[in-house]
């Protein structure tokens, strides 16, 4: 069973950046594809961003163009690059893998962007 484990979430203010990193218990070269999902407190979970074993992404139409989604074969971590922050994008965020028809989570890492 793969373990992941998120890091990199903390407070920031609005405008600012964050990186998050989920790393694989074992070679994300066998896990299909991965991503990063969100939840804020009374929402559900939601879609940032996929990516393929191939390298392949698609992200939530909010995040295009402040989020990139990104992996590292050699380290079995994925990334998640955050910019222009917003107090919206305040969520714990969940980092995903699916290996055949099984889906793992992380614990997930708390973001908070204050304004």
């Amino acid at each position: 069973q793969v373990q992941l484990v998120e890091s990199g979430g903390g407070l920031v203010q609005a405008g600012g950046s964050l990186r998050l990193s989920c790393v694989a218990s074992e070679s994300i070269f066998s896990i299909n594809d991965m991503g990063w999902y969100r939840q804020a407190p009374g929402k559900q979970r939601e879609l940032v961003a996929r990516i393929s074993s191939g390298g392949s992404t698609n992200y939530a139409e909010s995040m295009k163009g402040r989020f990139t989604i990104s992996r590292d074969n050699a380290k079995n971590t994925m990334y998640l690059q955050m910019s222009v922050l917003k107090p919206e994008d305040t969520a714990v965020y969940y980092c995903n893998g699916r290996m055949g028809v099984n889906y793992y989570w992380g614990q997930g890492t708390q973001v908070t962007v204050s304004s």
